[in-house]
């Protein structure tokens, strides 16, 4: 079940919050929101960020379905499968201690590559008593628009922390995001791009990690 205990921490390399504001502005994410590029600036003024941190477009602001497309890889646009219709359904979970803001940020992010052929349900655990947190997929399309690079092939990631709330419990599938191959019906042409898709919460695949972020609340 456990892969090498190497992490992927990549936080180190994201640009300042600043820079990260401009790169949302430049690919229209305010627009989106429905909000004048000040505005959608003045959401993060107050933030007091570490180095290193990274600045995350919270789903009540632009849900994952409508940033999902702006993902990028080999300058082919990022898409979500067909039958994932219901991805803004998925909500974040009390382990993901997501804050209460339009944007925020979010420290120490990590692919999870060590939990590579873990199952979401055998890696949240670890990851809690880790005092980690698991990444909503919200909050792994925001690194993406950020860091491209940390989508490499054979080595994509799950986003644990969002789950779809069904009865009294949960749906049994969790969101990940990796690169199409192109066949079934994500079509040629997308053989490449950045896929928004869903596994199982009860199964294992090689080539996704889980993602997860320090826990500490900021």
């Amino acid at each position: 079940m456990k892969g090498a205990s190497i992490p992927q921490l990549l936080d180190a390399q994201l640009p300042s919050i600043t820079s990260q504001l401009d790169r949302l502005v430049e690919l229209g994410v305010h627009a989106l929101a429905g909000l004048s590029v000040g505005d959608f600036r003045a959401l993060a003024g107050d933030l007091q960020t570490a180095p290193g941190a990274l600045l995350v477009v919270a789903p009540g602001l632009v849900p994952a379905s409508r940033l999902a497309p702006l993902l990028r890889r080999v300058d082919k646009p990022g898409f979500v499968v067909e039958d994932m219709t219901d991805l803004d359904a998925f909500e974040s979970i009390p382990a993901a201690r997501v804050r209460e803001r339009q944007l925020y940020d979010i420290t120490g992010v990590e692919r999870g590559d060590e939990y590579s052929n873990w199952s979401p349900d055998e890696a949240l655990p670890e990851i809690v008593r880790r005092g980690r947190r698991p990444l909503t997929v919200n909050e792994g399309i925001s690194w993406l628009l950020q860091q491209p690079d940390a989508l490499e092939p054979g080595a994509c990631f799950m986003t644990v922390g969002s789950r779809k709330r069904r009865g009294k419990g949960l749906d049994a599938r969790t969101p990940a995001i990796w690169i199409s191959g192109g066949t079934g019906r994500d079509g040629r042409e997308r053989r490449g791009a950045p896929k928004v898709g869903w596994c199982w919460a009860g199964n294992r695949h090689t080539w996704l990690g889980v993602a997860s972020s320090d826990a500490a609340a900021r």
